[in-house]
This record gives C-alpha cells, structure tokens and sequence, in this order.
C-alpha cells in the first residue's frame, strides 16, 4: 500500500471513529441548552476554582467539535456566553471555532483534494482561478452569513487551491461579529429565571440582532466591495438620466423598452444602425434568402407532387432587393421614431464609459456630450471573427455582415463559393446558396458540421447538404488563400478549392474594444465578465446580450435585458438572477435542426444519466401530405421517470415544435402531461404527443397488464 494513500485511512478511520464514538455513546446529550442550564451553576463554581481548567477544556472541546463537524457548537457558544460572558467568551469561541474550522479545511483538502481534481479537473481549475483571485472576498462573504452551514464552508474550501493561511485570517476576520451575536444571546439566556425573563429587553434585543444579522452581513459586504471598486471616482450628486443603454439591438431595444415602460428616463445610443446585427445583417436577412433559396428547391422538386419540375433561374438582384424590402418592412418596429413615441431618448452615435455614472457620446458629425445616469447597460452586440489566414482578406472574404450589402450589387450569383465554417450560420448559407444555383464548398476544420448537435443530426443534415450538390469537406482547414483558390489542409494533404467568392463564418466576437471598459478596469475575455444578476465589476452597470454570453442569440440577448434592465433599476429593492435553464436554438436548414437542454455529449461530459426516446417522422399524417417526413424527435429523459432532460427535433418546423417542450421542461412537465394534450389533427406538432408516446411504451406496466389479462379473461367466463 502505498504510504499516502495509508495516510489517508488512518486520518479517515480516526475521524470516523470519532464521530462513531460521539453518537453511539449520545454524546451530543450532553450539548443541550437544558444540560448546560442544569450544569451553569457547577460551571460557574468549577471556573471559580481553577479557571485555566475550565477555559482550555473548553477550548479544546469546541475546537474538536468544529474539526470533526459535529452538531453542538451553536449550543456551545451559547454556553461560552452564559459561563464565560460577553468578552472572554468571545475571545475563547473566536480563536476556538477558527483553529477547528482550520482542522476541517486541513483534513479537506489532504482526504479529498486529489481524488476530486482527477475527476472534476476543468471544473476546478476554473474554480480554483476564481479563488485565487476574490477568494477571500468569497470567503469573508460566506462568513458574514450565519445562516449558511460553516462547516460546509470549510470542507469546501479545502477543496480549492486557497492557502491555509487565508483561510484563518479571513475566517478569524469574518466570524467574530457572528460570535459576538451569539455569545450575547448566550450571556442574556444564562439568566432566564422565569418567563418574565423571555420578554427582557436585552433578550429580545439579542434575538432582534440574531434576526437582522444576515441584512447586516449583506450591507456590510455590499458596502465594502462598492468602495472599493468606486474608491478613484466621484460620485454626481445627481443624475440626468436613470439608465443609459449602449447598443440598439435586441438586448439594448429589450432594455430600453422596459426602461421607457415603467418611466425611467432613458437615452438609447447606437453608433450604427437600429435593429442591430439581427435585423441588418442577421436574422432576418439570412431567412428571407433562405426562403427564396426553399421556393427554388420546391420548383425543381415539384414532380415529388406531380406538377412539371422547373429548373429556376434565380433574378439574383431581384433575390436581394427582396431581403431589403423584408428589412424594410420590419425596421419600423425598432426604429428611432416608434422608441422616440415611446419615451426613450435615442442618440445615433457612439458612446464610451468615461466613469461609472458618466457616458460620453460621440454623434456622427464629430460633437461630444456627457450625460450623467444612475445605471449604465452595455449591449453593444457581436461582429464576425476573420481568422488570420494568409491571403484571406486580399481574396475579398466576406462575412454574415459585409455579403449582404456586397451582394446585393451583383446582377448574379456567385457561381462558385466558399463557406468556411460548419457552424449554423455557415451551414444554413451552405444550403441556401446551393438551391438558388450556385456551386457551393463548405470547409470545416472538425470532424462534422454542426458540432454542438449530436452526432447523428450532424451526418442527417450533412447528407441533405451533399444531396443537394454542397460539397461538404470536414476535417480541412483553411490554410491560405491563393489568388481566388483557397487552399484546405486535411491528412491527406492540401486541396485547391477555386472560388468566385468566399465567406467566412467562423464564429462571432463580442464588441468589447472602444467603450471605455478597459480604462474602467472592467474584465472581458471573450465577453464581459458579469455576474448572474448581470453586474459587471461596477454594481450599476450591467450587460447583455453578445457582450455578455454564453450563448450569441437574439432570443437570448432578449431574455437577458430583461434582467438587466430590472436589476438595473430596481437592484437597490429587488435583484433577479438570470435564468439560462432551458434556452432552445433553431438551425433554419431544410428541414430545421432545433434543439433546447441537454445533447447526448453533454449529458455524459456531466455524468447526467438518460435514457433515449425516439420518434421518426416516416408515418405522421402531416409529414407524408406535406412530403416533409424526414427527421425525427429524440428526447433524452431521466431513467425510470418521465422528466424531459433535452430535447433534439430534426423536422419541418422544428424550432416551432420546439416551444411545446421548452415550456414542458420550463414548468416541470413531464412526458406524460403532453401524451395527455390534445393536438390537433392532422398537425406538426402531434409529433411531439407520438414521442412522449413512444415513452409510455417503453414504460407499461407489464405486470399490471398481466393482471389485468387474467381479469378480461375472468370477465369472459
């Protein structure tokens, strides 16, 4: 056996033994308000006589009580109040309780840390970086909070890579006016005689403190850290505005729109265009060219539904123009004028963080103004990451946000495109470019497209993509540009894909650079780094949306401002913690890919145990008329019950099938809530009642129905 390992279970015998020992002898009898009540006057007497006696067994007695984690110490300290008074009882518990909280933090870390950062290592790690840099913050936090089981404080820190020597200091730091609380509650019910006694000032008084305490710890916490982060700056006496939202996409038109809702006064700056990426060069752009690009599909199909195929010849600036128009159409909604009838003052132009309570705001023609405001919400958005890769730009690369207004001055089609990318964007590009006619090489560098999908709604839309002539080249990546080829290293060497245009879509980026967040010392990698009520470093200023993550989609930039435009306003009265349980994502391919909780390769990265449920679209009524009945609906669920853990749909209409489990997993219904729902017929959405379905098969009642056989046959004579 090896020595540390021998270590190991002699430490963990002896502790358990000792704790085996507490409770098969009842012990902890003797750890009762009545038994120290009885025993406070033999106490008092035996203190009297030989005092150093008394106070070092004391001592000892509560510092193993601590160590091993034993119940009693509250009654303990009490009794310190009631045998020692206020301040040598203070002064025992205090150093007692930290040299025994030390103990555990100690037996911790040499029992379980190891065998912890084998199996959880990115998890620690990522905890660790947090602790080595606010973990006494942390600590002095969960310290100042009575309420929260210190014992747990301490076996979890001995997990993390804190030193002892801050754990001691901050503890001994943040327990004391806990233990003052307590020891004074103990010194006051040392005298209760009678039940006159209860209703004694100082005793209420004690219990008050005992009662308010966590608001106490809460302020004081709160007041501590907001000094320190605002210690260089001045504060405005007064403020021109209540909120001041930086970027007017969804995250920022959301918070604006709550903001003007409920009477704040509000400024809205955008330093480009209202409606952000998702109106411009996003969302809605990409689903209308998807559109035109499905109609396309349908007229060389037509002969699926017995009409004559037709090859379309696509008007490719007509195609364009009606992108624009769709554009135009919506853009009213989210335009200068409606959230100026609304209330919010929108300013086109850019802004940047001069201070905490300071924005600067630069409009196009070159003038500056400063307004002063309470709360400060940065929804700057995203933009599209162009990799350095040799030649790339001088080949004339586009992206989701430049192609829409370079294209749109062609009188044709890009005869031969590039993708680069394999993601959502890139696939649903891939497609859609194809089925208006042009000849289309899709370059992923991974194993499959769609790489957030499980593996076999990878390969489902890869094989459509190949159906409809993309060629789908996986494992390559983009070396360098040649001219207008591009050449794709693989393992089996490098490929020549010649193009007429190529578009990158390789992921997106947070807008961070050129908002005053670095002079601030607000810290962003990748995005701003926010709490889960949505705070940055500065407690009123908040962000949301791209600038925040995790995830880069407008519904999700939504559901975001909600919380930040809340918090932001009204965080001194009530704070709301963001919610990301069940955020549902639609792939707009043909069919659709929508997804919402756990995939297969999450579910096992997290050890979360599922069982698989499968419904295939070959025979529900309105996929055959439709002729749209390839895909299906796979469901992970909890083995042995009926709760949905995610869900993955392959269908036409996906992302609107979706919504039915979204709310399901939302409100926690189960799958036997939708078999119980009726769906009309004949619709889409009955192939999410057939799946739950499915489930109820996997899972009757065999034995019951054996019974219940023999009964129809008793029944039957």
């Amino acid at each position: 056996m090896k020595k540390g390992l021998a270590g190991k279970l002699g430490l963990l015998a002896l502790l358990l033994a000792a704790i085996t020992a507490f409770f098969i002898f009842d012990l902890g009898a003797y750890l009762t308000l009545s038994n120290l009540k009885a025993r406070q006057a033999d106490l008092a007497a035996l203190l009297d006589a030989r005092p150093l006696l008394v106070i070092g067994g004391f001592f000892l007695l509560y510092v193993v009580t601590t160590a091993l984690s034993l119940p009693g110490a509250v009654i303990l300290t009490l009794a310190a109040g009631a045998i020692f008074e206020l301040w040598l009882g203070t002064a025992i518990v205090s150093f007692a309780s930290t040299i025994g909280a030390s103990l555990a933090f100690l037996s911790s870390r040499y029992l379980l840390r190891d065998w912890v950062k084998e199996h959880f290592g990115k998890r620690v790690a990522a905890i660790d970086r947090g602790i080595a840099k606010d973990g006494a913050f942390y600590l002095l936090t969960l310290r100042l909070i009575p309420a929260f089981p210190f014992f747990l404080v301490n076996l979890a820190m001995g997990l993390t890579a804190m030193k002892l020597r801050t754990f001691y200091i901050v503890s001994q730091i943040g327990t004391l006016l806990g233990t003052l609380v307590f020891i004074n509650a103990g010194t006051q019910l040392a005298t209760i005689e009678s039940t006159s006694d209860i209703l004694s000032a100082r005793l209420i008084g004690s219990f008050v403190l005992l009662g308010v305490f966590p608001l106490i710890a809460k302020w004081i916490v709160g007041t501590v850290r907001r000094r320190k982060v605002y210690s260089r700056f001045t504060r405005p006496r007064q403020f021109d505005r209540n909120l001041v939202v930086i970027g007017a996409g969804a995250g920022g038109l959301v918070t604006a729109y709550i903001a003007a809702t409920v009477r704040a006064k509000v400024t809205l700056v955008e330093a480009h265009t209202m409606g952000g990426d998702c109106l411009n060069t996003g969302c809605v752009p990409s689903k209308a060219l998807i559109r035109s690009a499905r109609l396309a599909h349908e007229m060389r199909s037509a002969s699926e539904y017995g009409l004559d195929a037709v090859e379309p010849r696509a008007d490719f600036r007509a195609v364009m123009q009606r992108v624009r128009n769709v554009i135009a159409t919506i853009a009213p909604a989210d335009s200068v004028e409606r959230y100026t009838e609304l209330g919010v003052d929108v300013r086109m132009g850019h802004a940047r963080i001069v201070d905490p309570w300071t924005v600067e705001i630069t409009d196009h023609d070159g003038a500056t103004s400063r307004l002063t405001t309470r709360a400060i919400v940065i929804a700057a958005g995203g933009e599209p990451f162009l990799p350095d890769i040799p030649g790339l730009r001088e080949a004339g690369a586009l992206t989701s946000d430049t192609m829409w207004d370079v294209l749109a001055e062609r009188d044709a089609l890009p005869a031969r495109l590039v993708i680069v990318g394999g993601g959502p964007i890139g696939t649903e590009m891939a497609q859609a470019f194809a089925r208006l006619g042009s000849q289309v090489t899709q370059v992923e560098g991974g194993p499959r497209i769609l790489p957030k999908e499980d593996e076999e709604v990878s390969a489902f839309v890869a094989g459509v993509l190949g159906a409809e002539g993309v060629t789908v080249l996986t494992d390559h990546h983009a070396l360098r540009c040649e001219g207008k080829t591009l050449i794709a290293g693989a393992q089996s060497g490098e490929r020549a894909v010649p193009f007429d245009d190529i578009i990158v879509a390789v992921g997106r980026k947070a807008r961070l650079t050129g908002y005053g967040l670095e002079d601030l010392g607000i810290e962003t990698d990748k995005t701003v780094t926010v709490d889960d009520t949505l705070r940055t470093l500065y407690p009123n200023i908040f962000a949301a949306g791209d600038v925040a993550g995790p995830y880069q989609f407008t519904h999700f930039a939504a559901h975001q401002a909600w919380f930040a435009a809340v918090n932001a306003l009204f965080g001194g009265l009530k704070t709301f913690r963001a919610d990301y349980s069940f955020v549902p994502w639609t792939t707009f391919t043909d069919p659709e890919v929508a997804h919402v909780g756990h995939t297969e390769a999450s579910a096992k990265a997290e050890g979360v145990p599922y069982e698989i449920v499968r419904y295939d679209l070959g025979h529900l009524d309105r996929a055959v008329a439709e002729g749209a009945n390839s895909g299906f609906v796979k469901l992970l669920v909890q083995p042995g019950k009926d709760k949905i853990l995610g869900v993955t749909i392959v269908a036409a209409s996906a992302g609107e099938l979706l919504a039915e489990f979204v709310l399901a997993m939302k409100h926690g219904l189960g799958l036997n809530k939708i078999l119980g729902t009726i769906h009309a017929y004949p619709t889409m959405s009955e192939a999410n009642k057939y799946a739950a379905g499915e489930w109820k098969k996997a899972h009757k009642p065999k034995a019951l129905l054996r019974w219940v056989e023999r009964f129809h046959a008793w029944r039957r004579g």
